[in-house]
């Protein structure tokens, strides 16, 4: 079941103008990061309930996705992350594929594996780790059946 609510753009320009992109082109545009594909994250806002979309680097593996929040390792985790917390039935957009998640934020030998996933996808994971005292959270999205 599709996400409903009002949509409020990222106040990051550069952010706002990657999703809304991806999205209009169907994935077609806009759909990597420095080379690396992305794909775009639908969260409903913890405290509006509107809905976010955040461009994220893809990381798959047999169907499920995991998303990583680095923030670039800076101390505060991004707000997206706190969002799939409280609620996390998501969408995620991957190239023309819209679907339904369910975000769990992963702990021990699971996070350890997909963490190096992730850091095979994009590397930079591993000096923001280090860039931070917070442990960065790792979330993997796994498919939403009705």
């Amino acid at each position: 079941m599709p996400l409903t609510g009002e949509y409020k753009p990222s106040t990051s320009d550069w952010a706002r103008k990657q999703a809304e992109a991806f999205e209009a082109s169907n994935g077609e545009k806009a759909n990597t990061l420095r080379g690396v594909p992305i794909v775009v994250l639908t969260t409903v806002g913890a405290k509006t309930g509107a809905l976010r979309k955040t461009a994220l680097m893809r990381v798959e593996h047999a169907g499920r996705y995991a998303v990583v929040a680095s923030k670039g390792g800076a101390p505060d985790e991004p707000r997206w992350a706190e969002n799939m917390r409280r609620q996390p039935h998501v969408e995620l957009q991957d190239a023309d594929v819209k679907r339904d998640y369910i975000a769990r934020e992963l702990s021990g030998g699971e996070r350890t594996e997909w963490w190096a996933r992730a850091a095979e996808v994009w590397p930079d994971y591993d000096s923001y780790q280090l860039r931070t005292d917070r442990q960065i959270a790792i979330f993997v999205l796994e498919p939403h059946e009705d």
